[in-house]
């Protein structure tokens, strides 16, 4: 009796306003509908002419076609088709296969370490060949290999529209955030554009380090499947050991580049997942968003250049990204590749969020919140302010990116 009586004589001491504002913060969120059908996903840019859809098609079937020796598979490799990567939620999704790289650090310089194979390991080989008295077998990480990161596959929806916007977009969107002077400016991945000769904006890849699609899709063919084409005409070296390829079954190239043109055009017509279900706590959870400074590089809106398609013509998207490199700090994969460092990260593009099961470069995480609990570097102001945030802000921030 007396404890109840202690109990109701310290809640008549707190405001019935007070009482109220803690049970806001700890009622939970309404439920959330569910997602958008996955069949909305993995669609081309309706509207396309016949001419266009027919290429669109025949890059999608160049796109799941499981590749084999007489194509020119190997030796060494990840996996025989793109799709077995990305088809999550559909074709041309990202997934949770994850690949690995390697390197070390000589004389305070990224070794990507060549002479064991690179710094992308294939873990997967042809093994032995009718007539030939060699196996080819996967790699695996040597001991001279001090950093070690795993990537996982990203999504390729509506990456036509980045490709279509012009590099002076991306230049200009880092210089506006080196004007603002906060400590979270981006750069723009100054990288080798085979097809142009020249270096231009890199745009694709988790750490931007590569230009275009087309090179994308040649850079992929080679290093994934083992597939060569003119941009890209030399095997790699099993484990580094180059006199191996004496026993290639499929040298010189196995693509003319009509197959990578094909994957291409799947990529570049492949239209950008379609928003989810804006709710009430969708659409504060953008504000809180905005607030907490993830825009300073997750942008909202880019737009198109000038384009012979008309559905990339000078159009508006939204990515939620500004493909830039940052220093995201400890988050970081010790990776040097392309213009970045071992600490920058391209900013991932958000569109499509609500596909992903895992999250980071690596998936680590299984939770928004444990993947922005985990920014670092230029990433960590936003970071500490979302700690900061009340339970229904939280909730609410949650709900607009599982709308994304």
């Amino acid at each position: 009796m007396k404890r109840f009586l202690a109990v109701a004589v310290l809640c008549s001491l707190v405001s019935p306003a007070l009482l109220a504002q803690r049970r806001r913060a700890v009622t939970p969120p309404p439920p959330q509908p569910p997602a958008p059908p996955a069949a909305q996903a993995g669609q081309p840019f309706p509207g396309l002419p016949a001419s266009l859809l027919a290429l669109f098609n025949a890059g999608r079937d160049e796109f799941r076609e499981a590749e084999n020796v007489d194509g020119g598979l190997g030796p060494v490799f990840n996996d025989r088709a793109c799709g077995a990567c990305h088809n999550v939620p559909v074709l041309g999704g990202g997934s949770e296969r994850a690949v690995t790289r390697i390197g070390t650090i000589v004389n305070g310089s990224f070794d990507p370490l060549t002479r064991f194979g690179g710094s992308l390991l294939q873990n997967r080989a042809i093994g032995p060949q009718e007539g030939s008295p060699h196996a080819f077998r996967g790699e695996q990480v040597p001991p001279a290999a001090t950093i070690v990161a795993r990537r996982r596959s990203m999504s390729l929806f509506g990456l036509g529209l980045v490709d279509a916007t012009p590099d002076s977009t991306f230049v200009t969107l880092a210089s506006q955030q080196a004007s603002r002077n906060d400590g979270t400016a981006g750069r723009a991945a100054m990288v080798d554009n085979l097809a142009a000769g020249m270096r231009t904006v890199g745009k694709f890849g988790w750490k931007a380090q590569v230009p275009t699609l087309f090179q994308f899709a040649g850079d992929a063919y080679l290093n994934e499947m083992g597939i060569t084409s003119p941009f890209f005409p030399n095997e790699n070296c099993p484990s580094g050991n180059c006199a191996e390829l004496q026993f290639n079954p499929r040298p010189g190239l196995n693509d003319g580049g009509e197959d990578t043109r094909a994957l291409a055009d799947f990529m570049t017509m492949l239209a950008p997942p379609q928003r989810g279900a804006i709710t009430a706590d969708a659409a504060a959870g953008e504000a809180v968003f905005n607030r907490i400074g993830c825009n300073a590089c997750h942008v909202s809106t880019l737009q198109t250049g000038s384009h012979s398609i008309a559905a990339l013509n000078r159009v508006n998207y939204q990515p939620w990204s500004d493909f830039l490199l940052h220093d995201m700090g400890v988050l970081g994969d010790g990776i040097e590749q392309g213009a970045a460092n071992g600490r920058e990260i391209r900013t991932a593009p958000l569109w499509g969020l609500r596909f992903v099961t895992t999250y980071l470069h690596d998936g680590r995480v299984r939770t928004l919140e444990g993947a922005i609990g985990a920014h670092d570097g230029q990433g960590r102001g936003s970071r500490d302010r979302f700690n900061a945030l009340n339970a229904t802000d939280r909730a609410r921030l949650v709900a607009f990116l599982r709308s994304l």
